[in-house]
């Protein structure tokens, strides 16, 4: 549901009714099934200056996600959660923020970027650690939703190394739950951009084994999406019939002139997808434009 606000003072206006609605009771909130949300680095740290815009803009969207009507069915945060090299107060700062929609019961899911520590992470975030790796030491899951299957990558190669990874086995295990899980549109999440069907100012910083990952899709009509972070900006790429999704950072930019920070709210059908970005800034051109996408055949 995109935002058409014309000016700062009513965005924190409506900002300060959603704010309040957060400690509402949220047990009889509709979900809206066919609705997501994606963010993604978020780059929380233990501190941060009080004049610092970071954790405010991951709180303004956590705060306005609650006020929605309708909750969406799957929030992800598609990795670099922390804000430099994954200590222990970031993740704890980081659980915090979020802590409003654990309590209200929205289903959270959680990627690694490059600045993220998984070992750290699970240390803090102790319900996100699976008893029993799928893959062994990426933290990777399914999301069955009634319209589109969505699985979760871990791109972290090593932590602070800006190149990300898959490797073989997480592709392997992602090929697998591909197969077994064709009868619904695929979409695919990762920190990293890939090294094809986009920038390619940005390819040395992306995946080291995109044309691998490319060939698994290649073969499987049921991927439609790829979506990913990293870049701190926004883009609408197609490799070989599947789009590729770079959606905005949440916590800063590094070019105020051509980038935001937002989010992006998308809405799936078996057909195709409306992607609609939001931004902590109202005025953005960015702000409320929806990207109609279609899926391949």
């Amino acid at each position: 549901m995109p935002l058409h606000l014309t000016s700062r003072r009513q965005f924190l206006t409506q900002l300060g009714a959603a704010v309040a609605l957060t400690h509402v009771d949220s047990s009889a909130a509709e979900v809206d099934e066919n609705l997501i949300a994606i963010l993604n680095d978020t780059h929380i740290g233990a501190q941060h200056p009080a004049t610092a815009s970071i954790p405010t803009n991951l709180r303004n969207t956590v705060a306005w996600l609650l006020a929605l009507p309708k909750r969406p069915a799957a929030v992800v945060i598609n990795g670099d959660l922390a804000l430099k090299d994954g200590k222990p107060g970031d993740y704890e700062h980081f659980a915090k923020l979020i802590a409003p929609l654990r309590e209200a019961g929205v289903p959270l899911h959680l990627a690694m970027g490059n600045h993220d520590d998984r070992a750290v992470f699970y240390d803090v975030l102790k319900s996100e650690r699976p008893d029993s790796p799928v893959v062994e030491s990426k933290h990777v899951g399914v999301v069955n939703l009634s319209g589109a299957n969505l699985f979760l990558l871990d791109s972290l190669k090593e932590t602070m190394i800006t190149q990300g990874l898959i490797g073989e086995a997480q592709t392997g295990w992602l090929t697998k739950l591909l197969d077994q899980h064709a009868d619904k549109p695929a979409l695919v999440f990762a920190h990293h951009n890939p090294r094809l069907g986009g920038d390619p100012l940005h390819f040395p910083g992306g995946l080291e084994d995109s044309e691998a990952l490319w060939n698994a899709f290649a073969m499987r009509p049921q991927v439609k999406a790829y979506v990913h972070g990293h870049i701190h900006h926004r883009n609408f790429f197609e490799h070989q019939g599947v789009h590729i999704l770079n959606t905005p950072a949440t916590s800063y930019v590094a070019d105020k002139k051509t980038s935001t920070t937002g989010w992006t709210m998308a809405r799936l059908s078996a057909a195709g997808g409306t992607f609609t970005t939001h931004t902590h800034f109202p005025d953005h051109e960015w702000n409320g434009v929806a990207v109609e996408l279609k899926w391949r055949a």
